[in-house]
């Protein structure tokens, strides 16, 4: 059983405790340790499970619309992700989905928008994905080549181009998508569409296989008409609607990785003081008792820098540089200290399917996707000479 005591820290007001206690006992019931071998089936199912519970109402925002509180609840989402994630990395991956999908609906959707979506997504009936990167604009979001223009009369967005490395491609509902509208150079000339999948035009180029399976897949977009109605925000401020729902969901990125982080820790713990080597067992060991220590204090650090970062957030303040410390320090932590859990596990760690093989697997991704480590560093940097030129 993972260690709880950090909910009593005082970023956490009582729901926020009762939510986890709450969350764990049902995903030990209802998630299972291993899923079958069709994923697009068992993300379906776990979205429905996860809104048939009322798991997902978290993910949105805006109470008409299903959603537990008119804004999403930064905490609440971190702290949901990782229990997730202690339990099974594909239903945080799930319930992820579902909130950075349709995040910039809660954020920037007009209100036929959020009827039409959010509470489909808060249910579990619709799945959502959020599609920004590309073959050549990953990070670099500015090098975006996917572009839509206006027709004759105004009416539609004629969409062209490719997005690639998209969770949920293949078996989402509808896209939260990014394309180059010419309002400006760079990043200024981006607005965000919602896209349904049945639209033609739109197809499933190539699915993705990664070392830990989940919904991925290059799609792409041949004269794909969308009407106005569906543009999210202002034309040519998509660069803005995407940053914005990144700082949310960025911070559940730490999350989760913590939740892996902490199932890694309580599998070493219960590996290395059962198993018996040289007239003793491997906690009898310094060297391991060492490793823990390095363990518990990088979990420990990832945890004050997550839930200071989802704090802040709550209270209505920037969180650019702390959401990027959470991310870059729990991801690498989290794969440290998950790399040491394998390490005492020996030959048995490397198993397919063994705890600590499956969660090596998943954490991987993680200190890539909703910006690299390295783009987390710039980050930081960038605003601390920011902060350093203002004062």
């Amino acid at each position: 059983m993972a260690d709880t005591s950090y909910l009593d820290w005082p970023f956490f007001d009582d729901k926020h405790r009762q939510l986890q206690h709450q969350l764990d006992a049902w995903a030990a019931e209802n998630i299972a340790e291993h899923h079958a071998k069709d994923v697009d089936k068992t993300c379906r199912d776990l979205v429905r499970q996860l809104g048939d519970a009322g798991w997902l109402s978290n993910a949105v925002g805006g109470t008409a619309y299903g959603a537990a509180g008119d804004l999403i609840d930064t905490r609440a989402i971190c702290l949901i992700r990782e229990t997730l994630a202690r339990h099974s990395g594909l239903a945080d991956f799930a319930f992820a989905m579902q909130g950075l999908g349709s995040g910039a609906i809660s954020l920037f959707g007009t209100e036929e928008q959020k009827q039409k979506y959010l509470s489909k997504v808060a249910r579990g009936e619709a799945i959502a994905a959020f599609a920004l990167s590309e073959p050549d604009a990953g990070s670099d979001v500015a090098a975006m080549q996917c572009a839509a223009e206006l027709t004759a009369d105004g009416s539609h967005y004629v969409l062209n181009g490719e997005k690639t490395w998209i969770s949920n491609g293949g078996i989402a509902d509808f896209y939260v998508l990014f394309a180059r509208t010419g309002e400006a150079p760079g990043a200024r000339g981006i607005t965000a569409l919602i896209v349904d999948a049945a639209l033609p035009g739109f197809e499933i180029a190539e699915r993705i296989d990664v070392i830990a399976p989940h919904p991925l897949a290059r799609l792409k977009f041949t004269n794909c008409h969308i009407h106005v109605a569906q543009k999210l925000g202002d034309a040519g401020q998509g660069f803005k609607v995407a940053m914005a729902t990144l700082d949310i969901f960025r911070t559940s990125v730490a999350g989760a990785a913590l939740g892996f982080a902490r199932r890694a820790m309580d599998e070493a713990l219960q590996r290395a003081t059962t198993r018996k080597m040289f007239g003793q067992t491997l906690a009898d060991f310094q060297l391991t008792q060492a490793k823990f220590a390095q363990m518990a204090t990088a979990i420990d650090s990832s945890a004050l820098l997550i839930y200071r970062a989802a704090w802040q957030r709550d209270q209505g303040r920037k969180v650019t540089k702390e959401a990027a410390m959470a991310k870059l320090t729990a991801t690498e932590s989290a794969q440290q200290v998950i790399d040491a859990a394998v390490q005492m596990f020996g030959g048995l760690g490397v198993v397919s399917e063994v705890p600590v093989e499956r969660l090596y697997r998943e954490i991987r991704s993680l200190r890539i996707y909703e910006g690299a480590t390295e783009v987390q560093q710039l980050i930081i940097g960038r605003e601390l000479l920011k902060e350093y030129a203002a004062s």
